[in-house]
Formats: C-alpha cells, structure tokens, sequence
C-alpha cells in the first residue's frame, strides 16, 4: 500500500500521542506530543520537505491493483534473513536446523540465516541448500593481529555468503560509527561477499524529528565507499523496535522505506533505488508480517528472536504471499 497525501497532510497537521508504538511520520519534524511545535521555521521547512516528498513518492491514487499484482515498488526478490545474534547451543541449533529443513517454503523468497560465528560450520553442513548462511559481522579488512575479530576471508573459506553490517548493536553497543561501517561494508563486498546494511534511528532521534537525517547519514556512509549496490540489501530497522515488543505500524514502516528509496533515486541511481531491497525489522512476528508484507516498499524481513522459532521463521518467510492481491 503507497502513502497518500492525505495520510501524510493529517500527519503533518499536528502532534499526536504515542500509544502502540511511539508516532511518528518520519519526517524532520516534531512528531511527539511532549516535543515543542512553536518553531515556525521548523514547520516551514516540514512543509517544504513535505513538498519534495509529495513530488516523488508513489502515491495510492496513481496505482490501480490488478488480479496477480504483487505489491512491491523495488525489483528484487523478496528477501528474508534470521539473525541469531548471541543465542544457541548445539543442540537447540541443531533442532532449528531440522524444522527449518522440513518447513515449507514459498519459492519466491531469498532466506538466508545467520548463526553465531562458534556455529557457522555446523549450520553450514547441516542446513538445507535452499537457505543460505550469513555471518552476523566481518572486520574491516584482511585478517592479522586482530583479535576478537573474523575476516571476510575465513567466512568464504567455509562457505558464507553473507554479512549483516551495521546493526544498532554493533552501533551503540560497540562503538561502531557510520563511516567504519561503510569501510567494512565495501570490503565485504570486493571480496564477494553480500552486505546486509543495517540502519535506523533511536527512539529520541524520532521524537525529535530527525529519523530521515539519521537513516540518510548512515546511508550516505555506505554510498561514499561501497563499490556497488549490486550485492546489498538494506535493512531499515528503528532502534526502538528492536527486541522490544513494539512494531511500527505498516504505513509507518512503508513511508521510511519509500523516503530511503527515493533517497537511492536522488542520491545513487533510479536504478539502483528499483534493485535495492529494503527490508524491515524491529520485533516482526508471523503475527505482523503478513500485514507488513503488504507495503509495497517492504521487500522483506530482518527477525530477531521469531527467527529462533522454526515454524514461526518459515511464517514470515512465506508472508510473501501477502504480496500479491486480487482487484
């Protein structure tokens, strides 16, 4: 479903409370009810902000569905990745293995999953060929004296595709800054590895307005040093939402992820901003993805802990189904 300009206009037209999720239009305004709305060159320049937006988003009124349609603005290939981040044992991976090997998955979605470093091996020579294997971080260059860290070189070695690059937990845990981020990123993928490119605000960057200005720095940080977007996929996920319960609401999600694509539009390439998938994350569920699924912006899902649930992972994964509708 495309933003309208009315939803964004009612949006725009004043402060609401938070309740389900904190509010938001994700543009660079005050957009929560404790924040001050008095500064009238703010509102100005919302308004002037509105206006470019207006120009290039897809707008509901000029797509009509048609039987079989599949709602996706992008190009590329619906795309789902586990992230497993610090949970496992032999033996629990090993069941998560199994389900996933005998789920039924929708043809038309890339899956890829990522084990904790320690279980690569395992879940690489166990793992149906169908899912493919990311690491949850490589280091910034070739290997040496560097401990602690994995080179993009060892995760080839034993047959990984993948990297997720970027995570708020590698950011505001970590340490990582944007521009480090993007030198790993561009390493990654001249050595033929595919990126998973994290971005997203914290909740006080959005109460404040600035969730376009925090996605759009991290984004010029991969654009500045990335020697294609060939092999990446960028996964929008506010801070917030992350592990938390708490989900934007699919046309929250869907009006930051036509802002990044028209972002790639005015910044990279039009091509480039049709290739490029953009996925979301932040606590989706096989209660809420199908829902999602539905944006035409979302082009797939970044889970967290549903990941670790093999029915429940296979759920979202066949979501993509909700990408087609009838007239």
């Amino acid at each position: 479903m495309a933003v309208t300009s009315t939803s964004l206009a009612s949006q725009l037209a004043g402060p609401t409370s938070l309740s389900y999720c904190p509010n938001f239009s994700g543009l660079r305004r005050s957009s929560c009810s404790k924040l001050d709305h008095s500064n009238s060159n703010s509102i100005s320049a919302t308004q002037s902000l509105f206006q470019h937006l207006h120009s290039h988003l897809r707008l509901s009124s000029s797509r009509k569905a048609s039987r079989a349609v599949v709602t996706m603005a992008g190009t590329g290939k619906f795309f789902v990745g586990g992230n497993w981040k610090c949970n496992g044992t032999k033996d629990s991976i090993s069941k998560l293995v199994s389900d996933l090997n005998s789920a039924k998955l929708e043809a038309d979605v890339d899956v890829v999953v990522a084990p904790p470093f320690v279980y690569l091996d395992q879940v690489k020579s166990s793992l149906t060929d169908r899912i493919e294997i990311s690491a949850q971080n490589s280091w910034v260059g070739k290997g040496g004296a560097f401990t602690g860290e994995i080179s993009v070189e060892q995760l080839k070695d034993i047959g990984v595709k993948w990297v997720i690059l970027g995570h708020s937990e590698r950011r505001h845990i970590i340490g990582e800054d944007n521009q480090f981020i993007g030198k790993k990123a561009a390493y990654a993928l001249s050595e033929g590895l595919g990126v998973i490119a994290c971005i997203g605000e914290l909740l006080e960057e959005r109460e404040a307005g600035k969730t376009f200005d925090v996605c759009f720095q991290q984004l010029k940080a991969f654009a500045d040093t990335v020697p294609s977007w060939d092999n990446i996929v960028i996964a929008y996920e506010p801070v917030w939402a992350i592990g938390t319960g708490k989900v934007a609401t699919p046309q929250q999600a869907q009006e930051v992820h036509a802002a990044v694509r028209d972002w790639l539009k005015n910044n990279v390439s039009a091509e480039v901003a049709s290739k490029t998938r953009i996925i979301y994350g932040g606590s989706v569920n096989g209660g809420n993805s199908a829902e999602l699924a539905k944006q035409e912006d979302i082009d797939g899902f970044l889970v967290g802990g549903a990941s670790l649930k093999g029915p429940e992972f296979a759920t979202i994964i066949n979501s993509v189904t909700s990408k087609k509708v009838t007239a």
